[in-house]
């Protein structure tokens, strides 16, 4: 496949660097360093480290809230902050 990248200018001198050093093409050395990271990574598990979700205590329910009215009570927020939005354009 024929595709075309840009190259850090350090990592090109490198890479152009070994391929004079080995008397291969610019394209194998870059293929095979490719193909090696890639390896690595795959041997590593794909490079991706486990998902881990840290928990922190939101603290308690308020007093005088019932959660069972979660749904009522996010409504009667919500219209107390539009009411105070349109008093504050008055």
């Amino acid at each position: 496949m024929r595709t075309t990248i840009s190259l850090d200018d350090t990592l090109a001198r490198e890479l152009q660097k070994r391929a004079a050093d080995s008397g291969r093409s610019f394209k194998d050395v870059v293929n095979e360093t490719l193909l090696r990271g890639l390896s690595d990574a795959l041997a590593r598990g794909g490079g991706r480290s486990r998902y881990r979700l840290r928990t922190v205590s939101l603290g308690g329910a308020v007093e005088g809230v019932d959660l069972t009215k979660a749904l009522a009570l996010a409504g009667a927020l919500e219209d107390e902050e539009t009411a105070r939005k349109l008093a504050r354009r008055r």
